[in-house]
């Protein structure tokens, strides 16, 4: 019983009579103040589930915490609340998303964290996220240059500067990105996008110049590593406009553990000449590329980069580009043009397949209009004259296969081979014609713990333009091998701590260097002086020497 009613019963004659029923009547209007309150919560807490309902089929199934309302919250969306979403309103639109942010989310619905990446957030209809890798090492190696052979009788030079052992701080692989995609409205495709960059932890960003190339790019600038926009549906694949490493440099990724460390196999695979760029496993500016989605286990990747040079000996610039083709500046073949290497279109594709531990891939990749004229074609004779035969194309072929035993061993190994289709007058000095072999095993000791070992073998040229220390000629002595070793320690999935040795044993007339392909320190056959390459000028390069180096570093991914 009431207190009210308690107080009525008490009370007699008109005047208690007056009371109850004026105080009956104030109950029955609180009541009705109080329904229409609960009413009023009850709708705008239905509205609200479906706003999130809405949202969450936006963004593409995933499922937004349900937010309780206190009961300050309640009294601040019956005093301030908006009209209500109308029937046709789209989520998607962050001003309707905000229409009532007490009760729609905890944040207003424009980012929501995604579980289990800390540094990826769902928007509505897709999701942006910053990734990126930090790795910066302690090297110390050295040329091998001490009582280098004078091969040639027409170079009377000897190296110049340490020829020792040297020590230096290297960046190696340290990078930051941001990729997503965002839904597009009323199909079933997204639209896809990335932007990723150098960062110089070690080094002041800039041009990259020294004793042996010049590049004009910038390496910490906005996007120099691999960037692009494109359209992604499940069942057809992904279509990417941008620039990227090509497909024959990734199909064989997962067989190189020691990626951008001394030791990397791009020393030899994928590097026709032994020289620092690494001509087949370059990044390919202006592409458009393909990407499968898998089926079953297999996965095609094609991709187009069309050479954007006027001229017909791919000697220039591309159009809308900072260096020459392949990497270098034009004053880095001694021609103040593009005659070291520079190339026009480029086809690349790759094919793979992959079944629990086993793994098959095979790529190929054609560069046209390659334009060697500073190797000068007859340069042995003493004529300086460029040959137009020097200008053809290059391709690259190879296959590898990968397995993973339950001993928690993995076993691969590439084998590829390269083509120069030069004029048979030529060939003495064809050096980029040749095969080479990799093979690796990583053994994992704990679950933290594994050493890997690596060699690969570059088989030996038709010829040699006989520039360095080496005197020319056809059937050359310049095989090489490359050894690896490391180990790395896993703090956690994200940190990694690694010591490794490498080993480039190069015979007479080779030149292949320690770091090529991504360590942030290369270790080249040229000595100390200080003038910028080209055919007539220093520094020299001396073949058949063996370089050497250990380095200890960190790797941080995010």
């Amino acid at each position: 019983m009431s207190m009210m009613s308690i107080r009525c019963r008490l009370l007699t004659g008109v005047a208690g009579l007056a009371v109850c029923l004026s105080a009956a009547s104030m109950t029955a209007r609180a009541d009705d103040v109080l329904n229409n309150v609960l009413k009023r919560l009850e709708k705008l807490e239905r509205e609200n589930a479906e706003l999130r309902k809405k949202v969450d089929r936006q963004a593409g199934g995933h499922t937004t915490p349900a937010v309780v309302p206190s009961v300050e919250a309640h009294k601040a969306a019956i005093a301030a609340a908006p009209p209500p979403a109308k029937e046709g309103d789209k989520p998607s639109d962050p001003t309707i998303a905000a229409a009532a942010p007490p009760l729609a989310s905890n944040d207003g619905w424009y980012l929501h964290k995604k579980d289990g990446a800390p540094l990826t957030f769902l928007t509505p209809g897709g999701e942006i996220g910053i990734y990126g890798q930090l790795d910066v090492s302690f090297d110390a190696t050295t040329k091998g240059l001490n009582g280098i052979p004078l091969n040639n009788p027409n170079n009377t030079d000897t190296p110049v500067g340490n020829l020792g052992w040297l020590p230096a701080v290297a960046s190696n692989l340290s990078l930051i990105g941001i990729r997503g995609y965002q839904k597009i409205a009323d199909t079933d495709f997204r639209f896809v996008y990335q932007l990723e960059t150098l960062i110089d932890v070690a080094i002041n960003a800039g041009t990259r110049e020294s004793n042996s190339n010049q590049s004009n790019t910038v390496s910490g600038a906005l996007t120099t590593r691999d960037s692009f926009i494109g359209i992604q549906d499940k069942e057809h694949g992904t279509l990417r406009i941008g620039k990227v490493e090509g497909p024959y440099k990734k199909s064989t990724d997962i067989f190189n553990p020691f990626n951008a460390m001394l030791g990397d196999y791009r020393v030899i695979m994928g590097n026709t000449g032994g020289d620092n760029r690494v001509e087949f496993a370059t990044r390919l500016e202006h592409s458009v590329w393909w990407e499968s989605p898998d089926w079953n286990g297999v996965k095609l990747v094609g991709l187009f980069s069309p050479g954007q040079n006027r001229s017909n000996s791919a000697d220039n610039i591309p159009s809308g580009s900072s260096d020459c083709a392949g990497g270098n500046s034009p004053s880095s073949g001694g021609f103040f043009s593009c005659a070291d290497g520079g190339f026009s279109d480029v086809v690349s594709a790759s094919a793979t397949y992959q079944k629990d531990a086993f793994l098959i891939t095979t790529a190929y990749e054609r560069h046209e209009k390659v334009n060697r004229q500073s190797d000068l074609g007859t340069y042995g004779s003493g004529n300086l004259n460029p040959d137009s035969g020097d200008v053809a194309a290059e391709d690259a072929f190879k296959v590898g296969a990968l397995y993973k035993f339950p001993t928690k061993t993995t076993v691969g190994g590439i084998w590829e081979t390269f083509h120069r289709y030069v004029p048979a007058r030529l060939a003495f000095q064809n050096e980029r014609q040749r095969d080479g072999t990799w093979l690796f095993v990583t053994q994992e000791l704990t679950p933290k713990d594994e050493v890997s070992f690596g060699w690969a073998h570059a088989f030996a040229t038709p010829g040699d333009p006989g520039q360095h220390n080496s005197p020319g000629g056809a059937n050359p002595q310049n095989e090489a091998n490359l050894l690896t070793a490391a180990y790395k320690h896993n703090f956690s999935t994200a940190l990694t701590w690694y010591v490794d040795y490498a080993a480039t044993i190069n015979e007479r007339d080779a030149h292949f260097d320690l770091g090529a392909g991504g360590h942030g320190v290369t270790t080249d056959c040229h000595d100390a002086s200080s003038a910028v390459g080209g055919v007539n000028g220093n520094p020299r390069c001396f073949t058949g020497s063996t370089l050497q180096g250990v380095s200890t570093g960190f790797k941080y991914k995010f």
